[in-house]
């Protein structure tokens, strides 16, 4: 029997996802979550072969959990549901090592097979999301993405410069490149669209 947890954020979406999985034979839904908070400590508890994960949740995202269950070494397999072709969030995806990453509107009797074959080692993507994932590559260096999540957190500058041990013209220096990357004219659009992209 293959263990199941979802982590959905809306109740009827997820509820329709688990009443249907129930009905196959070898596979049983043991844990439901609302967040990705909750879908952590349900997998702790659970111990559930594979976990179903919204990517867009509240408190924490799909591809944060799947972030931290990939450093905890945890042996549940996730497959990440989505509706958007994000590039930025494809890359993230295979970068926690996630198994899965399917469309949320695939077919229930398609979402039982491609658990079934995750189950048996292989990774299980929609070939619309490849594509609408390499329409753009993520133009920002790890150093600029640092930088430009902590002006999304509110830290100015002067901030930026003491938490990364950088001075204070260096980080000037990449939030004026970063505006120029992306063509923005503030941080705050800068951010917008580096998260709307998936790119931070």
């Amino acid at each position: 029997m293959i263990r199941i947890c979802i982590a959905e954020d809306q109740l009827l979406l997820r509820g329709a996802m688990a009443s249907l999985l129930d009905l196959e034979d070898d596979l049983e839904v043991v844990g439901q979550a609302g967040d990705g908070a909750e879908a952590l400590s349900l997998i702790d508890r659970l111990q559930p072969d594979v976990c179903l994960m919204d990517i867009e949740m509240p408190r924490k995202s799909g591809l944060e959990v799947a972030e931290l269950l990939k450093e905890r070494g945890a042996d549940c397999k996730v497959i990440i549901l989505t509706t958007f072709a994000r590039p930025g969030y494809f890359e993230r995806a295979v970068k926690a090592g996630v198994q899965g990453y399917l469309l949320k509107d695939e077919p229930a009797d398609k979402l039982a097979e491609a658990i079934r074959r995750v189950m048996n080692g292989r990774r299980e993507v929609s070939p619309e999301l490849i594509f609408g994932s390499l329409r753009e590559e993520n133009p920002l260096t790890p150093r600029e993405r640092d930088i430009l999540k902590l002006a999304g957190g509110g830290q100015t500058a002067n901030e930026i410069a003491a938490s990364l041990h950088l001075s204070y013209g260096t980080v000037r220096n990449y939030i004026s490149e970063i505006l120029n990357k992306l063509e923005v004219k503030s941080r705050i659009e800068a951010v917008r669209l580096a998260e709307e992209k998936g790119w931070i």
